[in-house]
């Protein structure tokens, strides 16, 4: 700002003295046009009178200066000139100085010569003798004055410019220096220094207040936005026409594998496989897009919409979901639905086969009594069957807040308890069942859960040993929770199958399993047993070696009025 006032005011001074210089000059040359025409008719009035006394000999013995002296006949021939040979000058009856002055006694003329930039002033005067004499002199124009006097015009120019430039100078501070200092956020309605300035001043604070509020909005609706999509568990990206990346929550990364800061410029470097591409492709092109992708063993679910503005589409939003727990529990209900058609079809069929043979007649009466068995076996193992699906279904619910009603269970009478009711089965198989554990280990849990879950790993620890085999119960306590481990040695479990063997109805050797009975549900029930009761369950085993089950419960908490 201070120098665009500098220069106009140097600008404005310097054409001021143009025009001053232009204005003077003129002034000048038209009084000294004025001067020069008075001295002309004084001149010609005194040599006339010299004439009309002495006669032409009177012109001889003069001296003229820069002026020039013609005496012309009244036929226009010119008898006397002081600067040329009157007789080869040619007949001046035309002249307008002549013409006049022959009418009217007096006769004035400008004539004006455009190579030397001149004019000639004439005048005429009518003698007694019907002669005319005439006087005529050169006047410079303006121009050439000027070129005269350049040098000196010059040197006046520069002093002109450089008392122009520091009083610009001057002037530019003193304008500039209250604007400078002023302070729209503590003084915004202006400087009393100029009032003129006021309306400005006022417009712009109310600019800077709206800019200010729509500011603070801005910032508020980003943090929510922030805030919003940072706390969401699906990934969400916004990309625009051009699959830039414009906004994103951590999520997204997180759930695409790319560490934080490695975005890039376009979305398709987070991920570079077909399915991501596809989604991408047609969400851009204005269509609705739903994908699942498989990534390091887990599946996303990827949904685009295009962002519309009026028909033109100008960018996408994509959201991602992790849905690998719900394709599992999918997999699973339909392996789970497979396993229960499969393990109810074959007792019933064997059930409806019996039957079959029976309502014949021609089964013989002995064999009736072995049909009636192996019927009531089969109905006793379908209702087994059942009943642990309805139970492991009570235990799906109560893992999930179901709830259940707490006890104080004293572990140790509780593993003997059970180990005395599996004594006639361990004694068929000739294994031998210890408890080893302090006197008396409280706990705080649901009983029936808690028996259920020692009493199938229990089970399966009997079933599934060799033949003079052990099975071993330790109860340790510990200051926050309490260790039941069963221990075996049975036939132990392959390292590839113990990560499945809690699976419903999921069977290491399914001919053995057949043999000694059990619907493949036992261990799930554990499973889900452990959870509900918020314990957890580790396995450790070696085919041919044996197989350790701990349950770890929580402690018994103690009640609020101890």
């Amino acid at each position: 700002m201070y120098k665009r006032i500098f220069r106009s005011v140097c600008a404005t001074a310097l054409a001021v003295f143009a025009l001053s210089l232009v204005f003077v000059l003129g002034m000048l040359s038209q009084y000294f046009g004025q001067q020069l025409e008075q001295e002309l008719r004084t001149e010609a009035s005194y040599l006339a009178k010299g004439i009309d006394a002495a006669g032409e000999s009177f012109l001889d013995g003069l001296s003229y200066d820069d002026k020039r002296v013609t005496l012309i006949g009244g036929d226009g021939t010119v008898l006397y000139d002081s600067e040329a040979n009157s007789a080869a000058m040619e007949n001046h009856r035309d002249r307008e100085e002549f013409v006049e002055a022959k009418e009217t006694g007096v006769g004035e003329s400008v004539r004006y010569s455009r190579t030397l930039m001149e004019r000639t002033i004439y005048y005429a005067l009518r003698l007694e003798n019907g002669d005319v004499l005439r006087v005529s002199d050169v006047q410079e124009s303006v121009l050439t004055v000027l070129l005269r006097f350049a040098q000196p015009v010059f040197v006046l120019i520069l002093v002109v410019l450089g008392v122009s430039a520091f009083a610009a100078s001057q002037v530019s501070h003193a304008i500039v220096r209250p604007l400078n200092s002023m302070d729209l956020d503590e003084n915004p309605s202006g400087l009393e220094e100029y009032d003129e300035l006021a309306p400005l001043f006022l417009r712009i604070e109310h600019q800077r207040a709206t800019i200010e509020q729509q500011l603070e909005e801005a910032v508020k609706m980003r943090e929510e936005f922030r805030l919003i999509t940072e706390n969401m568990t699906e990934g969400f990206l916004m990309i625009d026409r051009g699959t830039n990346l414009l906004t994103y929550n951590s999520a997204a990364l997180r759930l695409l594998g790319v560490p934080e800061g490695a975005t890039g410029k376009s979305v398709l470097i987070l991920n570079r496989s077909e399915v991501f591409r596809t989604v991408v492709d047609e969400s851009l092109a204005g269509r609705h897009a739903e994908q699942n992708m498989e990534r390091s063993g887990r599946v996303y679910n990827l949904l685009a919409n295009p962002v519309l503005d009026g028909e033109r589409v100008i960018g996408a939003v994509i959201i991602i979901l992790d849905v690998t727990e719900s394709q599992q529990r999918e997999q699973l209900r339909r392996e789970f639905t497979a396993n229960v058609s499969h393990e109810l079809k074959t007792p019933l069929t064997s059930i409806s086969g019996f039957a079959e043979l029976m309502r014949t007649g021609t089964v013989p009466q002995e064999d009736v009594i072995d049909f009636s068995s192996r019927i009531y076996d089969e109905t006793q193992r379908l209702i087994t069957l059942v009943g642990d699906i309805i139970r492991l279904s009570e235990l799906d619910e109560r893992a999930q807040g179901g709830g259940f009603d707490r006890e104080k269970v004293d572990v140790t009478a509780l593993c003997e308890e059970i180990i005395d009711r599996l004594s006639a089965v361990a004694d068929r198989r000739k294994v031998v069942c210890t408890v080893q554990a302090p006197e008396s280990v409280l706990v705080e849990t649901s009983r029936r859960i808690l028996d259920e879950v020692i009493y199938n790993i229990c089970d399966n620890a009997i079933k599934y040993n060799k033949a003079e085999g052990s099975v071993r119960i330790t109860v340790t306590e510990a200051p926050a929770e309490v260790s039941i481990a069963v221990r075996d040695t049975g036939i132990g479990i392959p390292a590839e199958d113990q990560q499945r063997v809690f699976e419903r109805f999921y069977r290491v050797d399914k001919s053995h399993s057949r043999e000694i009975g059990g619907t493949g549900l036992g261990l799930s029930i554990v499973k889900h047993g452990a959870i509900a009761l918020g314990a957890s369950l580790h396995l450790e085993s070696q085919e041919g070696v044996g197989t350790t089950v701990t349950l770890a419960l929580p402690k018994l908490r103690p009640s609020k009025t101890e």
